[in-house]
Parts: structure tokens; sequence; C-alpha cells
């Protein structure tokens, strides 16, 4: 984790100026996400980077807690709430390892371009799960290498190894979906933009 600490930490400010890649798709997620929004809701985000798609939600709950390992992608995330007078986002920095949260006290959490990232995603999901009230929502998206660059699985861990990659984890989105339902989401809905895309879903526990 130190590693990749420092890798986001360094890549910050260049991260933050970057465009979407895909502008179309990212609003297409954005309002999937709203529909599902009240204005009560307690949400995390897990893996929040420079901020941007908690401050654009932000206008539609009650409070956002934003989360992420690198603590320049949050300080970059606090200027910008502050900029722009947004203060039901509460950003900080923290690994999802060390976060700490009751049982049954969110509505939803946002998991976005982070699954693929993490040592262990089952054991993220079953966090996820546990700290969800019934009928909480699940919103993923999320790079399933092992369909489109399986090959990928037999290099990263060399390349981890040298320093030259970080670690990024390989699995189809049968195995995402079978995580998921191990854990006990039930799948409310899913998209893919194009082949080979991050696979956008929402998953919810059941009332």
């Amino acid at each position: 984790m130190a590693q990749s600490s420092k890798f986001w930490d360094k890549i910050a400010q260049g991260y933050a100026q970057q465009p979407i890649a895909d502008e179309a798709s990212y609003q297409k997620k954005l309002q999937v996400t709203r529909d599902y929004f009240r204005p009560d809701m307690e949400v995390l985000e897990i893996g929040c980077g420079t901020g941007s798609t908690a401050l654009l939600h932000a206008p539609y709950v009650k409070h956002i807690r934003a989360i992420d390992f690198s603590a320049q992608m949050i300080a970059i995330a606090q200027e910008k709430a502050a900029n722009q007078n947004i203060t039901n986002v509460t950003f900080e920095r923290s690994s999802i390892d060390e976060l700490k949260i009751p049982p049954q006290t969110l509505d939803m959490v946002l998991g976005l371009s982070i699954l693929h990232l993490l040592e262990d995603k089952e054991a993220t999901i079953a966090q996820v799960y546990e700290s969800l009230k019934p009928g909480g929502l699940f919103v993923t998206s999320t790079a399933c290498l092992g369909d489109g660059i399986p090959w990928f699985k037999l290099i990263a861990p060399i390349g981890r190894r040298s320093g030259f990659f970080l670690l990024v984890k390989v699995f189809t989105f049968q195995n995402l979906i079978q995580s998921l339902s191990d854990s006990g989401f039930t799948l409310d809905y899913q998209w893919q933009p194009a082949k080979n895309k991050a696979i956008f879903m929402v998953g919810k526990k059941p009332d």
C-alpha cells in the first residue's frame, strides 16, 4: 500500500488536470447514480481520488464521506470543496483496510475504478455489505481485465515485483458478479458502454 500511496501522491496534480476520458459514459453513470439518491442519504465513497465525483453528487444527498489513501489526492479534493463552498462532503485520508464503519449505517457506497486495484476485493465487498442498511446500494465501475486482456494476469505479478506496475488484479465480469453475490448483494443495474470498457453496476443489499 505504501508504494501505491507514493505513486498516487506523485501524480495527484497531473491527475486532477486530466479531462474525463469518456465524458458521455461518465455523465450517464452520474445520472444513473442520482436516480437512486434521496435527500436523507448517508454515502461513502472509497478511492475518491481528487473528489470530483463526490462533489458533483453532493447536492443530491445529506452527506458524503469520501476517502482515499493518497494524502495529496485528499488535499486537492479538500481545496476543491472549499473553493466550491460545499460543506456536506467530508474528505479524509484513509485506506479501506483502516476504515471503521458501524454496521448498517450507510445508505450507499461508491467504489468507482477501485476494486481491481485492491489486494482482496472480496474482503472489501463484504465490508461494504456489512456497513449498508437493509436495502442499501453498492455502486461500482470496475475494469474486468480478465475478459479483455487475460494475458495481463501472467505479467502483472512480475511487473509489480520489479517495480514497473502497481497492484492490479485481473478477474472477469463473472468473477466480479460472483463476489458480489457471495457477499449477499443482488444485481439491480448493469451497464457496459462498450466491449472491454469498465462495467458499471449497482448491487443491492436485500431489505
